[in-house]
């Protein structure tokens, strides 16, 4: 076969392409946490209001994810991906140009809505674009895109924000947005296979964006609200499950549903995307954690934290690409049975340190959960999607990642309430040890108040002073034995999941096929 035959010959320019949009959407879901602070200088925005910015952004990004498949295939996948890129570089311009929270947030749900597509269809572009004993390397290109890019998020921001201005951070995304648009409308074509939808299942989408927008305002906001104690999260939450059945009975009795789950008979697909949930509750939850202990307990800038993260990100990224040359040889069980037990080790080694914990102790274990993470992500892809028809690729790839980001976001609020539920425990308890009873504890306090003495304070104010330090002190412990908790529950939940993939047909990642009906 000659080049200009070659169906496959532009792949590396269409990973690139697709992968840029990919980590262009995932940079802006954590690149915005660290401007907050100025924004709301800026906006005159309460700390309550400004989390709209980011809230508003994963909710469109969530409700549009599912539908990917069923746009791609109304509007053509050229123009449907191309047509969301353009859509998130004006979003992304008018973002960075935005002089009221409202008008930030309004942009930041176009960004979102443009930003969707941008994973599951470019996941999907990426298995047709490479022949099939290469898939393992279009998705270890993707998968160094997803883990990479929530990472480099809060160093870029940070390094963005201290260098220019917050816009900035939204801005940047416009001359880069512009060449993964133009690689995509000149490389990346319509699926041969695809059918174009002729009808627009309208009770579908409203269906679709109550179900999947409920749940993520809930899981977003629900901390905040001391979760069901409040009628309103438990009212988003009813919703949630009412249109969820609502939709599931709607999908499976109609031609051309906008989500299809009749993909999920697939004895391949099903067990892989509920691991995909649990993957997405490990490793946003842990993502989460990691930032929070590093910068409250730790005093670490937004910058210092990424640089520590960054080791094990690139560690995960180069795991992947092994994987990717390899993975389509080797059985997938093994390796995301391994990948899960290094990704334990690491959170065990994590759930050790200590507040005098240095950057070189935190350097190893990152490294582990780089690699575990590695291992886990291209054979877990590859084989979920194995053997499903080449024209339901899109639903599957669609399905995989609503449930990842979905777990994510459960995790981290998850993560979030224990966080602050533990911490309030461990408190009581290590102050039950504390006493005018306790002579360790006299001591300290003594200490403490001498030293505040030499720095002239007056006996009185110093024994406050010395009350409030030693307070202090004990609120940091307590925050430390609730961070040891979360690291290994999160990794705990990681490996009970591994009984799923006893559920699967085969580890491999077979080669997909046109559906012979």
């Amino acid at each position: 076969m000659s080049t200009r035959d070659d169906p496959y010959k532009n792949r590396y320019l269409i990973a690139i392409a697709v992968t840029l949009a990919a980590v262009l959407e995932l940079v802006d879901t954590s690149i915005v946490n660290v401007a907050i602070p100025h924004m709301m200088g800026t906006l005159g925005a309460t700390l309550d209001e400004i989390a709209w910015v980011s809230t508003s952004y994963i909710i469109a990004n969530v409700i549009v994810i599912p539908m990917s498949s069923w746009l791609s295939a109304y509007f053509g996948r050229q123009r449907y991906l191309t047509g969301s890129i353009a859509i998130f570089v004006i979003a992304s311009f008018f973002c960075g140009a935005a002089t009221s929270l409202w008008g930030l947030v309004f942009w930041r749900v176009l960004q979102g809505l443009g930003g969707g597509a941008l994973l599951s269809t470019a996941q999907t572009t990426l298995f047709e674009a490479f022949p099939p004993h290469e898939r393992g390397i279009g998705q270890a290109i993707f998968g160094m895109g997803v883990m990479v890019g929530p990472t480099i998020g809060p160093t870029l921001g940070g390094f963005i924000v201290d260098a220019y201005a917050w816009p900035w951070i939204f801005y940047i995304n416009v001359p880069l947005g512009l060449i993964a648009g133009v690689m995509v409308w000149t490389y990346v074509k319509d699926a041969a296979h695809q059918v174009r939808a002729t009808s627009v299942d309208v009770l579908g989408i409203v269906l679709l964006t109550l179900t999947v927008g409920s749940l993520q305002w809930m899981l977003e906001r629900g901390e905040r609200y001391d979760w069901f104690e409040s009628r309103f999260v438990t009212t988003l939450a009813v919703t949630s499950v009412v249109a969820g059945i609502l939709l599931v009975w709607r999908e499976l009795t109609i031609e051309e549903p906008v989500i299809d789950f009749r993909v999920l008979k697939s004895r391949q697909l099903a067990p892989g995307v509920a691991f995909a949930a649990f993957l997405g509750l490990a490793l946003y939850g842990s993502v989460f954690v990691l930032p929070v202990f590093l910068q409250s307990l730790h005093g670490y800038t937004a910058q210092q934290t990424g640089m520590v993260i960054l080791p094990g990100a690139i560690a995960s990224a180069v795991t992947m690409g092994v994987m990717g040359r390899a993975g389509a040889k080797i059985d997938a069980r093994p390796l995301i049975v391994i990948g899960a037990l290094l990704f334990l080790a690491a959170m065990y080694l994590l759930s050790q340190l200590t507040l005098d914990a240095g950057q070189g102790q935190m350097f190893w274990p990152l490294i582990l959960r780089g690699v575990g993470l590695g291992l886990l992500f291209v054979p877990l892809t590859g084989a979920s999607m194995a053997g499903l028809p080449m024209e339901k690729l899109g639903q599957g790839t669609g399905m995989f990642n609503l449930m990842r980001q979905l777990g994510g976001s459960l995790g981290i609020a998850i993560m979030a309430t224990m966080l602050s539920h533990q911490t309030k425990v461990d408190k009581a308890l290590l102050t039950e040890h504390v006493g005018s009873y306790d002579p360790a504890t006299m001591e300290r306090l003594g200490g403490l108040t001498r030293g505040l003495m030499a720095r002239g304070f007056d006996p009185v104010t110093a024994k406050m002073q010395a009350l409030t330090v030693l307070d202090r002190q004990i609120g940091a412990q307590a925050s430390v034995m609730a961070f040891s908790r979360i690291y290994l529950i999160s990794s705990t939940l990681l490996v009970c999941a591994l009984p799923l993939l006893l559920l699967w047909r085969t580890g491999r990642s077979v080669p997909l096929k046109m559906d012979a009906h």
